[in-house]
């Protein structure tokens, strides 16, 4: 209960504004100001309790408290390792940025990226700390997760070895914002093992908040090399990489110097006047510092000698520093990937161009209720979360025809915290999107989640390209106006995790998540005292004796009694606590016990429990699945959103996902109460209540 409660406090705080730039979360609840302010009163240094200096910092497996390769590690701070260290000189550059002994070259590369636009830098490198004013050995970075920003408190203990930093550093030694900044990043993650391997567009999407596409460059379309200069011209981030098709191509080194399975950024495109011709170039980053391409327009290659001074002069840097030009033709045929991050209205940028609309929604998929897999499972895809979008504004040059405005958008759904996950051998989930055109019949539909006779009527309109076991996979669609129904699911149905779904798009839109309602219609049966049955009498006078009433240990012996004699129901027996539940929700004048007409009315809800259970129990086994679960409590007149079936899956089924008669029934029963409850405490008829201590403690304890 107690978890239940901090979610709800979380929401509540969420539509307060937290998690926006302006209000970051307070990652482990760490206050920046606070606790170095606490420090500089008490003159010490800050030490991070959430991510001590210790092996179990550094990983699990490479390196785990038992690997060589953490063997002689010792963490220092930067005045123990330079007279005079900085945390920025010079304002911070994209060669600042040496990879290190850690396989994040990846996080470097888009933190290369990073550096080309100081808006956003300032927003993950706030500015106001240093090693001269105010130190106090803590510092503090901002990274977006999953629809929120955070504020990731660090001290400035650093893994090193013979002297040296052992991961990212300073070309010069003595700057260090990189080397606390991949700490950051580090602690956001559970340790620097977790940042080994992955995308730049991760990184490019945790410092900006914005949504990634991907091009294969193998099939790249005709106006890629315009959309590259559209791109850094409007602020985005830019990444490339070699793919690699074995272990022994990882970081190999081709003949023209590029490195194979390595996170590159692309930091420049120009055309150039060369021999009569406009030649096409792009500028690429290695965020080794070194290793550069040596084919034509390297530095130093002829091709330089034909273009005109001052133009070469702007453009051919003539060091080796990481950074070089290549022909654009090269380019598509020496890289595999290009990868651009298209920034969002809550990014700290001045140029309007590149602003998206956004909706973000957070859900999950649960074992039993929500993780249905993709469409080669019809009998679970259905369940699902659905989210309906109403494209009603079409974009300014639109595609489609006059009679057929289309709008541009962005789906991008990403799977959350699985980098945490890895040090428990759990990888990445292999997920995909689905879309589908809605009918004019339910566009206004919103209440109640689709079934499975929708799926099998319709044909989708859109999808991901293919399911993949990546962080996200994200799709630039154009779209007619229209309303679209999006489902999206891991490929394998009870495949369990959580994720979010982002819907960027160039003019607004309305979104929801379909189903996100709460009500109830149960059966009431409409009877007196004199529709009672007359054997019906009789086994309740047997029941109440000379008492005239049943209490709770009555009805749990009679419905066990029955219950023994079925063999088509699975059951573990009506507990004491459910038959009490069972009076409490029938118990009309608050005597604790039933009479006649109130016990005949129970009974009947029973048999109409039983007729749905039967009816969907459609393997004839005893038991309904959590799946089946969903349908039966739409026959029983209710419509829960997908947070409450995922919490009737966790208390109602067992280890195997089945729901024995006496847990429908308890759930039933259950639900009833609470919607009573709710109904006549809402006075007014609003749709919230308030309630005092008091009275919350008696209304959950009956």
């Amino acid at each position: 209960m107690s978890g239940v409660a901090a979610k709800l406090s979380k929401d509540r705080a969420v539509a307060e504004g937290l998690g926006t730039n302006s209000k970051p979360v307070k990652f482990c609840d760490q206050d920046f100001e606070e606790l170095r302010a606490q420090c500089l009163s008490s003159r010490v240094l800050f030490k991070d309790d959430h991510f001590p200096a210790c092996v179990s910092t550094l990983g699990y497996n490479d390196l785990g408290p038992h690997s060589p390769k953490t063997q002689g590690i010792v963490w220092k701070r930067p005045t123990d390792l330079c007279p005079n260290p900085q945390f920025i000189v010079d304002g911070a550059t994209r060669f600042d940025i040496c990879q290190g002994a850690l396989g994040d070259c990846w996080l470097l590369a888009a933190i290369a990226s990073l550096t080309l636009d100081k808006d956003i830098l300032a927003r993950v490198v706030p500015q106001d700390q240093s090693f001269q004013s105010n130190y106090a050995g803590i510092f503090h970075f901002q990274f977006w997760q999953f629809g929120e920003w955070m504020d990731v408190v660090v001290d400035d203990r650093l893994p090193t070895k013979d002297g040296k930093l052992v991961f990212v550093h300073s070309a010069e030694g003595d700057e260090f914002w990189s080397s606390l900044l991949e700490k950051a990043y580090a602690k956001l993650n559970g340790t620097y093992e977790a940042l080994t391997g992955g995308s730049t567009i991760e990184g490019f999407e945790d410092f900006t908040g914005g949504i990634s596409e991907l091009y294969e460059l193998n099939k790249a379309p005709a106006d890629l090399f315009l959309i590259i200069q559209k791109a850094l011209k409007a602020e985005s981030l830019l990444g490339c990489s070699i793919d690699i098709t074995n272990a022994y191509d990882t970081e190999a080194i081709t003949s023209r110097k590029l490195v194979k399975g390595h996170a590159y950024s692309v930091t420049g495109a120009e055309e150039v006047a060369c021999r009569g011709r406009r030649e096409q170039l792009v500028r690429i980053r290695n965020p080794w510092g070194e290793v550069e391409w040596t084919g034509p327009w390297s530095d130093d290659s002829s091709e330089w000698n034909s273009v005109d001074p001052q133009v070469k002069a702007s453009l051919d840097r003539q060091s080796d520093d990481g950074e070089f030009w290549m022909a654009y033709s090269d380019f598509i045929r020496e890289y595999s990937k290009l990868e651009i991050c298209n920034l969002t209205p809550d990014t700290l940028t001045g140029n309007e161009q590149h602003k998206w609309n956004i909706t973000l929604f957070n859900s999950s998929w649960v074992r039993g209720s929500t993780a249905g897999g993709c469409l080669n499972y019809p009998g679970t895809f259905w369940t699902n979360p659905q989210f309906h979008i109403k494209l009603e504004e079409p974009d300014h040059d639109h595609d489609g025809s006059s009679h057929e405005p289309c709008c541009t958008v962005i789906v991008g759904l990403m799977q959350k915290n699985r980098r945490q996950k890895k040090k428990f051998g759990e990888d990445l989930l292999t997920i995909g999107y689905t879309l589908y055109g809605l009918p004019d019949e339910l566009r206004n539909q919103t209440d109640v989640h689709l079934n499975r006779d929708f799926f099998q009527r319709s044909h989708s309109v859109a999808r991901s390209d293919t399911y993949i076991n990546t962080r996200e996979v994200s799709k630039r669609l154009r779209l007619p106006v229209g309303d679209y129904l999006i489902v999206p699911s891991t490929f394998e149905p009870l495949k369990a995790g959580d994720f979010c779904l982002r819907i960027f798009s160039e003019k607004a839109t309305k979104s929801l998540e379909v189903g996100d309602v709460a009500k109830a219609d149960p059966y009431e049966p409409q009877i007196t005292d004199r529709d009672v049955p007359e054997d019906f009498r009789n086994i309740f006078h047997r029941l109440a004796g000379d008492k005239g009433e049943v209490t709770a240990k009555d009805i749990q012996t009679i419905l066990n009694r029955i219950l023994a004699k079925r063999t088509d129901l699975k059951s573990d027996g009506f507990s004491l606590p459910t038959c009490r539940e069972m009076v409490s929700l029938m118990d009309m004048v608050g005597t604790g016990t039933l009479g006649l007409l109130e016990f005949n009315i129970l009974w009947i809800k029973i048999q109409k429990y039983l007729e749905i259970f039967k009816r969907r129990d459609e393997e004839r086994s005893g038991t309904i699945d959590a799946h089946e679960m969903r349908l039966a409590l739409q026959d029983a007149g209710f419509s829960l959103n997908n947070k409450i079936q995922q919490c009737i899956t966790w208390r109602y089924s067992s280890d195997d996902l089945t729901i024995h008669f006496d847990g429908f029934v308890a759930c039933m029963i259950r639900l009833e109460t609470l919607f009573k409850m709710f109904i006549g405490l809402d006075k007014y008829h609003s749709g919230r209540i308030t309630l005092n201590l008091q009275e919350l403690l008696h209304a959950s304890l009956v």
